[in-house]
């Protein structure tokens, strides 16, 4: 069986955990190409902007560590993931 792009993984898994209102997974790789992190695989760095109810009602930090646990394998498999939540 194909592996999932990674941006569908991360839209699934933040869907599974949170009441997502809003969700833009953008994968930024290209700007990092050939720089450190970039493994060449094209799937390397990201930029998420994340609204849900739960998340709004946390603090800052509450929200990142949130969504990290959310993410979970892939936090060691994506050099880079920018965060907008809220």
């Amino acid at each position: 069986m194909p592996k999932m792009p990674v941006k569908d993984e991360i839209e699934t898994r933040l869907r599974q955990s949170f009441q997502v209102q809003q969700l833009e997974i953008v994968n930024e790789s290209y700007k990092h190409a050939g720089h450190s992190g970039d493994d060449g695989s094209g799937e390397s760095h990201f930029r998420i902007v994340i609204r849900a109810p739960e998340l709004a009602a946390m603090g800052r930090v509450q929200r990142h560590r949130a969504v990290h646990a959310a993410l979970g394998d892939l936090n060691t498999r994506v050099h880079a993931i920018a965060l907008d939540i809220g």
